[in-house]
This record gives C-alpha cells, sequence and structure tokens, in this order.
C-alpha cells in the first residue's frame, strides 16, 4: 500500500511538472501603458478642464450665498422675526441647491472620466489580446495590481506597446 501511494505522488507531480512547464505565461504593466498613451493624456486634460469650470461655477455660487448671508446677519437685528425666518428658509434652500450643484458637478465628472475611459481599455485589452495570441501565451497578468504574478515570465508590455504605437 506504501510502493502504491508513492507511485502515485510520483505520477501526479510528474503530470504537474509538465502541465506547468507547457503553458506560455506573460505579464503586462497595464497601469503604465494607460499612461503614456495620448488618449489618456487628452482625457485628464479633458477632465482637469471640466474640472476647473465646475470648481469655477460652484465657488461663484458660494461667493454669491457668503455675500447674501452676511448681508442678512447684518439687517437681522432691524427685521421682523418672519422676515429672519424667510430669509433663514431661503438661505437653507440656496445651500442645499449648492449641496446639489457640488453632487450633480461630481457625478458628471465621473460619468464622463468612465464613457472616456472605456474606449481606451478596449484598445489595451484589443491589444493585448492580439499580443497574447500572437505569442501563443495562455495567461497574462497585469503587473500594475496585486495579484499573482510568476516573475520568471514573459513582459509583454513592449510588444503591446509596440501594437499600440506607443
Amino acid at each position: 500500500m506504501n510502493k502504491l501511494n508513492v507511485v502515485l505522488v510520483a505520477v501526479v507531480m510528474v503530470f504537474a511538472t509538465g502541465f506547468a512547464q507547457a503553458q506560455k505565461l506573460a505579464f503586462v504593466d497595464v497601469n503604465a501603458i494607460f499612461t503614456s498613451m495620448p488618449e489618456m493624456k487628452a482625457l485628464d486634460q479633458q477632465l482637469q478642464n471640466l474640472q476647473t469650470s465646475k470648481q469655477g461655477e460652484l465657488e461663484k455660487q458660494g461667493k454669491s450665498l457668503q455675500d447674501l448671508m452676511a448681508k442678512y446677519q447684518t439687517e437681522a437685528a432691524k427685521q421682523t422675526p418672519a422676515i429672519n425666518e424667510q430669509r433663514s428658509q431661503e438661505v437653507q434652500k440656496l445651500q442645499d441647491n449648492l449641496q446639489q450643484l457640488y453632487a450633480a458637478a461630481q457625478k458628471d465628472i465621473a460619468e464622463k472620466r468612465d464613457a472616456g475611459l472605456a474606449p481606451i481599455e478596449k484598445k489595451i485589452n484589443d491589444a493585448i489580446s492580439k499580443v497574447s495570441k500572437a505569442a501563443k501565451y495562455e495567461y497574462v497578468f497585469d503587473s500594475s495590481t496585486p495579484a499573482l504574478l510568476y516573475k520568471d515570465s514573459i513582459d509583454a508590455t513592449p510588444a503591446v506597446r509596440k501594437e499600440l504605437g506607443l
């Protein structure tokens, strides 16, 4: 029985070693490719311009709200309680609107980023797929994310960059 176990373990090890050696592994630094693509640089610039524009609008609205609040505070002693209450509600409504504008701006920027990233990601994935098929890689890992990465595998990043014309 002991000899049978030793033989079975030996057979399993031989098949496992042969299977592991038969696979072709590669890795790609997707993050480095992303940052070097002209499309990504253009998208970053567009998003920066959009964020600056939205921030300018929000700051303008915030400044006018602060000015209105300061005015109302200086006039509060001269006004009736009913007018002060009405003004307080008006300020609260303007603050709520400003918060909604901020949330809408953040959402708009995120949507523009996602929409801009989709074609870039597709282009990179298509290039990785083409390089993988041409070089007959069975597995391609992304070295920019924390994952199991076989360091003795082939770095396919240069080939993907070449495929993308970078």
